[in-house]
């Protein structure tokens, strides 16, 4: 691959592997093994296998590898891992990097499936963990201590949209030598390079934009090439978290069309922030490049655009925010993001509905809320079906 490709570039063709039969389109290489030409050559690849040797599916395949060096040179990270889920990533980046008697900081702003892992699984096998506001630096800094070895939070928080500081807290982190973990979903690889502003490892559910269509899952985990094979790789090999070659193969040709959706995506959830910002029945919208959010100088440095969701408080608690939903004609109820079609969710009753009415309000959760992932629909029909849904508020 050529260093000076350009992102646009790398998407199409980084990574590619063809078989003797030089085929245009990626091999999907649904095998769970591979042959050995001899017993000394079988001996030879269980000690070190070589750059493209493979000896089973749960270690490498590939179609997988080519998705993780597409992505490696996307991110402009050493290496990548890729995982069954996104949820398998954050579950393989935070297992094997801890061990009983370490400490933890997150950002206490998180999706309800990674805080399960980080406040309770984690404190099970002895780590301790403290949370802290995410976009206060000074917290960061009073939470550190000597044997803080890992520091988690999500770029963008699911679903209040709090833009955290990387750099300033990648900062923090190495000062008190431990290791900057980003979920970077939200602000996906296309508008935000985690690594470049001082992430160590950065995380991505592909399920999200990286598939874009709403068809399988898929994680993928990026680092140093250290990170990825000496302390990852083992973990994942062993406990099973791999990604399938069909979901890679997926995986692959979602990623040559994810700028295009993505941009697109990007500039219709501004546009409609912006359309639905001051509407008397929304009290308040949330979209990182609005002038009205907390940290939007922040988002503007860190990012080119502000993702493609938006969240907004519907008037009258969860029985007006249930009203607009079934209201809804044209966008689709349901928990995903990042694909071509317009989904919305009302995160206190599905993906944050574990966590007490309490823990809800801390986050800015409200029984109003709600989160809206924009597709690729006509802008003009999207607004058009979320005005004439307000009208049942």
């Amino acid at each position: 691959m050529s260093k000076t490709w350009s992102d646009a570039t790398k998407l199409v063709h980084a990574g590619i592997r063809r078989s003797q039969y030089n085929e245009v389109s990626e091999a999907i290489f649904l095998t769970q093994g591979f042959v050995y030409d001899s017993a000394e050559q079988a001996e030879a690849r269980f000690i070190e296998p070589g750059e493209d040797e493979f000896i089973y599916a749960r270690y490498g395949n590939p179609t997988v590898r080519m998705f993780e060096e597409r992505i490696a040179a996307l991110e402009g990270a050493e290496d990548a891992f890729a995982t069954a889920s996104g949820m398998a990533a954050v579950n393989g980046a935070l297992f094997s990097a801890l061990k009983a008697g370490d400490h933890v900081v997150s950002a206490k702003a998180l999706f309800g499936s990674c805080l399960f892992i980080i406040e309770t699984l984690l404190p099970r096998f002895g780590v301790e963990v403290t949370f802290v506001e995410g976009t206060d630096l000074e917290a960061w800094r009073a939470a550190i201590r000597p044997e803080t070895k890992l520091c988690f939070l999500e770029a963008m928080s699911n679903p209040t949209l709090e833009v955290v500081d990387i750099a300033g807290v990648a900062a923090i982190a190495h000062a008190g030598d431990a290791l900057l973990v980003v979920d970077n979903v939200f602000a996906t690889p296309i508008f935000q390079r985690t690594l470049a502003l001082g992430a160590d490892v950065v995380i991505y559910s592909a399920t999200k934009h990286i598939d874009g269509q709403g068809r399988c899952l898929g994680g993928v985990v990026l680092a140093s090439k250290a990170f990825i094979r000496k302390t990852l790789e083992p973990y994942l090999k062993h406990t099973g978290g791999a990604l399938s070659p069909f979901n890679a193969w997926v995986l692959l040709k979602g990623l040559e069309t994810m700028a295009l959706r993505v941009n697109t995506q990007g500039d219709a959830a501004f546009a409609l922030a912006q359309a639905l910002e001051g509407h008397e029945k929304l009290p308040r919208v949330l979209y990182p490049f609005l002038n009205s959010h907390a940290q939007t100088d922040l988002a503007r440095r860190q990012m080119t655009k502000g993702g493609t969701v938006l969240s907004f408080e519907v008037s009258g608690g969860k029985g007006g925010a249930f009203r607009f939903l079934n209201a809804l004609e044209l966008i689709t109820i349901s928990n995903n993001l990042g694909d071509s079609k317009s989904i919305i969710t009302h995160p206190a009753t599905t993906t944050h509905q574990r966590l007490t009415p309490e823990q809800r309000s801390a986050l800015g959760i409200s029984d109003g809320l709600v989160r809206l992932s924009v597709g690729l629909e006509d802008i003009g029909d999207l607004q058009s079906d979320i005005t004439a849904a307000l009208m049942a508020v």
